[in-house]
């Protein structure tokens, strides 16, 4: 049963579980940890779940990820073409991008560079970091070994979020050189 939140015209969020209101950042670790949350108007009990996380996307670090071009393009986008970018091939990209990672979990046994392509954060990490390419940021644990089943995407998407939340923290310890 996903958490219920009360959003207030003041953008205060009131969660319904523990009866005290908390901040976007307690949410987005809520959600992050797996809770799965439910956004409602407090006045008209209109579902504003989807508004609140494009909102906790888009204020966060992965918002600096898109690049201005891109915004441009989507905001000069109509409602309809736009709709169908996100629907069809993010949501498309997303889903080939898990498929092919767990394919390549379930070879890397016999493969071990099967999963490199998926290793790349530690890269990007030394990149966004200016570090000598001898200095490792530590890599995330492997997800665990499990078999498909119905519901395996939406395990899968959390499992991705994880992992870049992970990569996220490991970037935001690391001192910045200029």
């Amino acid at each position: 049963m996903p958490l219920v939140i009360k959003k207030y015209s003041n953008r205060r969020l009131y969660d319904t579980e523990e009866s005290r209101y908390i901040t976007l950042d307690e949410l987005t670790e809520r959600i992050r940890a797996g809770a799965d949350a439910k956004v409602v108007d407090a006045k008209t009990g209109d579902d504003l779940t989807q508004a609140t996380l494009t909102q906790v996307i888009l204020e966060g670090p992965a918002a600096k990820l898109l690049p201005v071009p891109l915004l441009t393009q989507l905001i000069r986008m109509q409602d309809d073409a736009l709709g169908e970018f996100f629907g069809r091939y993010v949501s498309a990209t997303l889903e080939l991008y898990l498929t092919a990672k767990q394919g390549a979990q379930a070879v890397s046994p016999y493969f071990p560079f099967a999963t490199m392509p998926f290793s790349a954060g530690n890269a990007f990490a030394r990149l966004f970091n200016q570090q000598p390419a001898g200095w490792d940021v530590a890599p995330p644990p492997p997800p665990p070994r499990r078999e498909p089943e119905a519901g395996a995407p939406s395990e899968d998407f959390a499992s991705l979020r994880r992992e870049l939340d992970e990569l996220k923290r490991s970037l935001e310890k690391k001192p910045r050189r200029r």
